[in-house]
């Protein structure tokens, strides 16, 4: 099975802490790597959880407050610094890819590399990437500044071919990728063998939703339904339920009733508030309403196969 990793690089709120680092995270997908938020310390972090900064094809980013997207400039010089090829695109609203390319244009004006903006929608709603084997979607989400949310699906994979029983029947190899595709195998007979028959079901998809900073909304559990993972912000716990809706944050307790609502497969806590010495209360209140849910913590990787055990 092809699988999908994810990193956290970071998953503390605004201000930084000895105990996190502002929101960052990277999904390692079939040898690309891909960044979601890139808040200060984003590039250390790389380095000290061994992930090839070479390897890195997207940056996504939610929203432009600081703490999301204050340590992309330093990335994109250091990149350039150790010479890094290829094309590297950051998602970013229209706004920020003007306020990047003027700060890149300042502090590495000579790439080593192609950097595109594309620049997406604040309204969130649109598919932002789409290759042969993954789909990335943008959805809104309640900030006290445009803000959205990304989703990551991978694409329906091929059925499993029985080896023994196509070598039975006969099948030409230049017919086997169709019957993976779900092709039935017609004999020079005339007989039709099922493809039920001939192949095993594909592995299932794998999907992984990102909720960055949101004021809790019912309805977004239709934005991040069915996911293999979701990461919903838990910057309070419910001792702070007025404060959460004053900033437009959400709390734990918040974040498990949209997990459960989606009928995601587990739910992941983040962006932590430093008023907390530890998460405990946290995941208690989470766990409470969902039980399948776990605390991010900084040099977390966690491959999303696993969750669907």
């Amino acid at each position: 099975m092809d699988n999908m990793t994810l990193h956290i690089l970071g998953c503390g709120s605004a201000t930084p802490s000895l105990r996190h680092l502002p929101a960052c995270q990277v999904i390692e997908y079939r040898g690309r790597l891909m960044m979601i938020d890139c808040g200060e310390g984003a590039q250390l972090s790389l380095r000290r959880y061994g992930l090839n900064m070479n390897r890195l094809t997207d940056i996504f980013i939610s929203h432009l407050h600081g703490d999301h997207c204050l340590g992309l400039v330093g990335l994109l010089s250091t990149l350039s610094l150790q010479q890094t090829g290829g094309t590297l695109t950051v998602h970013t609203f229209p706004e920020g890819a003007r306020m990047f390319r003027q700060m890149v244009s300042f502090f590495a004006p000579y790439l080593s590399y192609n950097l595109l903006f594309n620049e997406i929608s604040p309204k969130g709603c649109e598919i932002i990437l789409d290759d042969n084997a993954l789909t990335v979607k943008t959805f809104p989400l309640r900030h006290r500044i445009p803000c959205v949310g990304f989703r990551f699906d991978e694409k329906p994979k091929e059925r499993h071919l029985r080896g023994d029983v196509a070598n039975f029947y006969g099948i030409p190899p230049y017919m086997r990728r169709a019957i993976k595709q779900g092709a039935d195998f017609t004999r020079p007979d005339g007989t039709v063998v099922p493809n039920d028959r001939l192949t095993l079901p594909a592995d299932p998809s794998l999907s992984y939703a990102y909720c960055s900073d949101t004021l809790y909304f019912p309805s977004l559990a239709d934005d991040v339904r069915d996911v293999t993972l979701l990461y919903h912000e838990a910057t309070y716990a419910d001792d702070n339920l007025a404060k959460a809706a004053e900033r437009f944050h959400s709390t734990a307790s918040q974040a498990a009733r949209i997990a459960l609502a989606a009928n995601a497969g587990t739910l992941l806590l983040g962006h932590f508030s430093k008023s907390y010495n530890n998460e405990d209360r946290h995941l208690a209140e989470a766990a409470a309403i969902f039980p399948r849910t776990l605390l991010a913590n900084e040099g977390l990787a966690l491959p999303l196969a696993s969750e669907l055990d």
